[in-house]
């Protein structure tokens, strides 16, 4: 673990997905969903690890506001854009993902997104 000598959110955020992707690797069967959470938009990919390659990807700009229960706003795009990529992950014919929340909380935008996967069909 490296040292540090400023203390803000994000290098406290980093180091927590640093932790996290030690333990958590994706292949071609079973590809790692990552999560990136900006500030007005929210990232997601299927990444497989052995090649290092995107298998898919989709953000919350290429959402179209649709029904996404009693969720509102940036928590309603981000359910969307996870019943999005596990379309296209069907599509690609897999299965069961392994979740990388990238050091964020699991609440807010990201559980939102990780229940849209999960709603879409994919295991954890």
């Amino acid at each position: 673990m490296r040292r540090i000598f400023k203390k803000t959110r994000n290098n406290l955020r980093q180091i927590r997905h640093t932790r996290v992707r030690s333990r958590v690797k994706g292949n071609d069967q079973c590809p790692r969903l990552s999560i990136f959470r900006g500030l007005r938009e929210m990232n997601l990919q299927l990444i497989d690890d052995a090649t290092g390659k995107t298998l898919c990807s989709i953000d919350t700009s290429q959402i179209k506001p649709g029904e996404a229960g009693e969720r509102k706003g940036k928590v309603a795009k981000s359910y969307l854009a996870g019943l999005e990529l596990a379309k296209k992950a069907k599509d690609l014919k897999i299965e069961s993902i392994v979740f990388d929340r990238g050091g964020y909380k699991y609440h807010g935008r990201v559980s939102a997104a990780a229940d849209g996967v999960r709603a879409g069909g994919l295991k954890f």
